[in-house]
């Protein structure tokens, strides 16, 4: 798959995963945990008014290229027709210019698939296009049975077969693991992935956006003309923080919350309530976010559900109207008001109250019971985070005798060291968010566990003296979020020497980086790797997502 040999210009070899070999000491050590999602993050679209109108253009045959040893570099504006080969990270579509291997990105492009796509995009290595129409559809097609999946972001591959998908991350992952990680495949090292037997309705949290008026894309546009103006409640539409896709039914979400969800939609935009969206540009207006939790009664075993929203100031006289509707649904057992007075996106507000019912709903967990706040991290598919807990679990190989000691970095609400405690000496707890922290706390006392320690602090600014909080421990639990850990902390878990580490990711580009550093060392920083690396477990924590978790197991050499 060599590229034509240039006559100038300074052209190279091209790597068969352009998304793949920048990730590994191409720039400075403290912005590595963004290049794995740098050369996509890009949006793909360009405003119609500058799409030029162009003609298919077909890649040069070996024929013209032997006249012109230049590698074929199409043009922004310009429409190719191309093949879909495999799905690269983030799930975009990997297609390749014939003869000189030249990489294109698209995003909802599937395997096999052949389209029309305009170039939007073009990088040294790599270009991206946005797909015009499909020529022949993709290998495993199946019917998306979401109405939103062609233009809500949330779920990308919900019209590939389940199958499909699974093999598709299954093939990220090892791409990963043998040309970022420098491991080798013969070790067997890598597992298979674990699937999700649960495809749909799985999530337990959804959040929702309040928009000035509704987003459709253009194809739409044109079939139903732009007269509507009416307010959006729904999903961004991917890569706008400004426009909304309203959304009248979610299909990962549990049928109790979609039932709260269209009453929400059938009567906040009457006139008599005087309810109006938060306008981002403007920052005026009431309704910034609608977030829906479910949980279960431990006792019972019936569902409760969690309805918040998420205002720009506190009035609730004018949520009253919507609180007393929902109220009266027999699954509602929380109605929340997060108030955030700031310009920003997020919805985690400055204050906090209760319209209605408790504060939190519970969810049992590997045999815990845990209490969720509005603002609690609980993983979103509590389904498949039995498997997950019970993979880090085999992987913790426990003695029994309960002499270990665990350290549980990134540990946000306690759930994976709590599901240990009751085997171990001491599990001790570290996370950056203090909510996080007093949640961890309350669920170690709701559970009658007293052997955990949690501590609120920030693992990226760690120094010398970060050992003096705790004995030496056995085991290292670490679950960074997507830019994974900081060198800091990774040269720290290298003097430390814990007999083991159980690496857990949600995202395997800075997951294999960091696996890198900690069995082959980094170099530049004069830093010698000292762990094996034992197994390496994929699981599908989210269908029709191009998400993947990663559970990895490390044994000290």
């Amino acid at each position: 798959m060599a590229a034509a040999t240039p006559t100038g210009g300074g052209l190279r070899r091209l790597h068969p995963r352009p998304w793949i070999q920048s990730l590994r000491f191409t720039t400075p050590v403290h912005s590595l945990s963004t290049l794995a999602s740098s050369c996509l993050s890009h949006s793909s679209s360009i405003p119609n008014s500058e799409e030029p109108t162009t003609t298919v253009t077909k890649p040069k045959t070996s024929e013209n290229n032997s006249k012109n040893p230049m590698s074929y570099f199409p043009k922004r504006g310009q429409t190719l027709e191309l093949v879909c080969e495999t799905l690269a990270f983030k799930g975009k579509g990997v297609c390749k210019v014939a003869d000189t291997g030249y990489i294109i990105m698209c995003d909802r492009a599937l395997p096999g698939e052949k389209f029309v796509g305009r170039v939007t995009r073009r990088k040294d290595n790599y270009a991206e296009v946005k797909k015009v129409k499909t020529i022949s559809p993709h290998w495993d097609s199946v019917a998306a049975p979401c109405e939103y999946a062609s233009h809500c972001g949330g779920c990308k591959t919900q019209n590939l077969l389940y199958e499909a998908q699974v093999r598709a991350k299954e093939q990220q992952v090892h791409e990963l693991i043998v040309h970022v990680g420098k491991f080798s495949v013969k070790e067997g090292v890598m597992k298979p992935i674990v699937p999700c037997d649960i495809q749909f309705h799985y999530r337990n949290k959804m959040e929702f956006s309040f928009g000035t008026r509704k987003w459709l894309p253009p194809e739409l546009l044109q079939q139903e003309g732009d007269e509507d103006n009416e307010y959006a409640l729904g999903l961004h539409a991917p890569g706008f923080f400004d426009k909304v896709l309203n959304i009248d039914k979610c299909l990962l979400q549990c049928d109790p919350a979609n039932r709260v969800l269209a009453a929400i939609q059938a009567c906040w935009r009457d006139p008599r309530f005087g309810l109006s969206p938060y306008n981002v540009y403007s920052h005026g207006g009431f309704l910034k976010h609608l977030m829906l939790r479910a949980g279960r009664n431990i006792e019972t075993g019936q569902p409760e559900l969690m309805v918040n929203f998420v205002t720009s100031s506190y009035k609730p006289e004018l949520l009253k109207p919507l609180v007393e509707k929902i109220a009266s649904f027999p699954d509602v057992v929380s109605i929340m008001n997060n108030v955030n007075t700031s310009v920003g996106n997020t919805s985690v507000g400055e204050e906090e109250y209760t319209l209605h019912g408790k504060s939190t709903i519970t969810e049992s967990l590997r045999g815990l019971a845990f209490q969720i706040s509005a603002n609690s991290f609980f993983q979103t598919n509590t389904h498949q985070a039995e498997i997950l807990y019970k993979l880090i679990e085999d992987c913790a190989c426990l003695k029994g005798d309960g002499s270990e000691i665990v350290l549980d970095l990134f540990c946000g609400t306690g759930t994976i060291g709590l599901t240990l405690a009751k085997r171990v000496r001491h599990v001790y707890g570290f996370e950056i968010v203090d909510q996080a922290i007093s949640d961890a706390r309350r669920n170690a006392n709701l559970n009658g566990i007293c052997n955990a320690t949690f501590v609120q602090g920030d693992l990226n600014k760690i120094d010398e003296s970060f050992g003096n909080y705790f004995p030496k421990p056995d085991i290292v639990i670490t679950d960074p979020n997507r830019p994974g850990m900081h060198m800091k902390l990774i040269k720290f878990l290298l003097k430390l020497k814990a007999a083991r580490i159980i690496y857990v990711s949600c995202n395997p580009a800075t997951c294999v980086r960091d696996l890198d550093y900690l069995c082959h060392g980094v170099p530049e920083q004069n830093m010698s790797g000292c762990y094996k690396l034992r197994s390496l477990q994929p699981v599908d924590m989210f269908p029709h997502t191009p998400h993947i978790e990663c559970v990895c197991l490390l044994e000290l050499c």
